[in-house]
């Protein structure tokens, strides 16, 4: 592989799915290079290439990078995603997720660097209409946090058709799991995935895990959600970018393990795990929790070649529980 097609640029390299994919990449011989401004982000995750502190919407920064490093494709992974915040300040979410984005397109195009890999969204969908979710859904965005995936999606179609932009939409589930080999994990300041907030009620940092309703139309009565593994979400990126880097052209996909697994099945399987107690507290319905989220992904399959790896709930809880054991209070 020549030079110029080893270094990636991770935007949001220092979180929780954009550092394990620094890693992975450095694993397949490329070098990840990221921009991250410590927001949400772990300075203790970026273990490979070079880091760059600071905004996306930072122009004079984007061209600092891409003038220093010969950029061969850039992965997105520095959105904000707490839904309820962006039905609360829907106004960071627009300007953070969508024009500064259009920003780092821009700037990207300016430098002729024309391979791009976003990290989408399962929210862009809304009330599913059909289970499982393929990508023929409807896209029926019910929250700030889903539009904005939506229009980067759109955006990056109209670079495309306008600039040659080259892009692959990965449209994720529910992400979730650690690296397997307990380098990294899951931690979110706030944490609102169930996963993680699960496992603080077996380690005893929170009394118990709230469940918004049991009377959904499904099997136990709690909603069911579709996890899917960090490391098989990093794989599907690294495919993507194998399909651009041969001139296969891009493509959106949806990825989901097209099961699902309900609130009490997560529960019930990280007691098994952990050997704790963890106390469960009722609570009403939260506003807009559609009974049941699985995604079908056969297109990316068929076209991609994955082939994910953590199929089973219990493989994945498995990971968290061994890295929120070793890291009780995270990154700290």
């Amino acid at each position: 592989m020549a030079d110029n097609k080893k270094n990636i640029l991770v935007v949001g390299g220092a979180g929780y799915i954009g550092s394990y994919m620094c890693k992975c990449l450095s694993k397949e011989g490329y070098t990840p290079i990221v921009l991250d401004n410590l927001i949400y982000g772990h300075r203790q995750a970026v273990k490979w290439g070079k880091f760059y502190q600071g905004n996306l919407d930072d122009t004079d920064l984007l061209d600092k990078i891409f003038t220093e490093q010969p950029i061969f494709a850039v992965f997105h992974f520095a959105a904000y995603c707490y839904v309820g915040e962006s039905v609360e300040k829907p106004g960071i979410y627009y300007e953070n997720n969508v024009a500064a984005t259009l920003r780092l397109l821009q700037s990207m195009i300016d430098h002729d660097v024309r391979k791009f890999i976003f990290s989408s969204s399962c929210a862009i969908f809304g009330e599913p209409v059909q289970i499982p979710i393929s990508e023929t859904h409807p896209k029926n965005p019910i929250n700030p946090y889903g539009r904005t995936k939506l229009m980067v999606e759109q955006i990056a179609d109209d670079f495309s058709h306008a600039h040659g932009l080259e892009h692959v939409c990965l449209r994720y589930f529910n992400a979730a799991g650690a690296d397997p080999d307990g380098e990294l994990g899951e931690d979110h300041q706030p944490e609102t995935h169930l996963i993680p907030l699960v496992l603080d009620a077996a380690l005893g940092k929170r009394p118990s895990i709230q469940i918004f309703g049991d009377d959904y139309p499904t099997e136990d009565g709690t909603c069911i959600r579709d996890y899917i593994h960090i490391e098989d979400l990093a794989q599907a990126h690294l495919l993507a970018l194998q399909k651009l880097a041969e001139g296969r052209g891009g493509g959106k996909y949806n990825l989901g393990n097209g099961k699902g697994y309900s609130v009490m099945e997560v529960i019930e399987t990280a007691k098994k795990i952990s050997g704790r107690k963890i106390l469960c507290q009722m609570v009403e319905r939260r506003a807009g929790d559609p009974a049941r989220l699985v995604g079908a992904s056969q297109k990316a399959k068929e076209e991609l070649g994955w082939k994910p790896k953590f199929t089973e709930l219990s493989d994945i809880i498995e990971t968290a529980w061994n890295w929120h054991r070793q890291h009780p209070d995270g990154y700290k």
